[in-house]
């Protein structure tokens, strides 16, 4: 039997109906035996990274799940995918992201999974809404997020947008 871990998920979305991709996908996550969505963030509305494109809506949610990081990473594809997620452009824009930003305290670093998310202290869009659930949450380096100073650009354009996601 596989313990039950706690992981987060950061989501983002910058095409068509943002917050309702947002909320599908937390429906998707939480359907999927292994997964149980316990909390969300607040959703944000941000500026993007990358080439211009919309603004992005982004939340984290917190889950607790039996599946491998592995399985995890194959799941938040398998909802990409099922939302029409187009990976077209590197940080390009799309209709969805499913990210593992934290499982557990674990560090993974493979060449298509690496656990903490690589870029995420360097993200407001991550750490905003993450330090909502989790203040002393493990970042890359193994570093707290309580002891990370996050730089005015880091939080530039990191707007509140709607009330935490659903998760029931």
């Amino acid at each position: 039997m596989t313990l039950a871990t706690s992981a987060f998920l950061g989501l983002g979305s910058n095409l068509g109906d943002r917050l309702e991709h947002l909320r599908a996908a937390v429906r998707k996550l939480d359907a999927t035996q292994g997964i149980d969505v316990v909390r969300s963030s607040r959703v944000f509305q941000t500026e993007p990274v990358g080439p211009p494109q919309p603004p992005y809506l982004n939340a984290v949610i917190e889950v607790v799940t039996t599946l491998t990081p592995r399985e995890l990473l194959e799941t938040a594809r398998g909802v990409e995918d099922s939302l029409g997620r187009v990976r077209a452009e590197r940080w390009g824009p799309r209709t969805i992201d499913v990210d593992i930003l934290l499982y557990d305290e674990q560090t993974i670093d493979e060449p298509d999974l690496v656990i903490p998310h690589p870029r995420m202290h360097e993200r407001g869009f991550v750490l905003v809404p993450l330090g909502e659930l989790d203040a002393d949450a493990m970042l890359p380096g193994g570093g707290r997020l309580s002891s990370h100073r996050l730089s005015p650009d880091a939080v530039f354009g990191v707007r509140p947008f709607a009330p935490p996601l659903p998760t029931r």
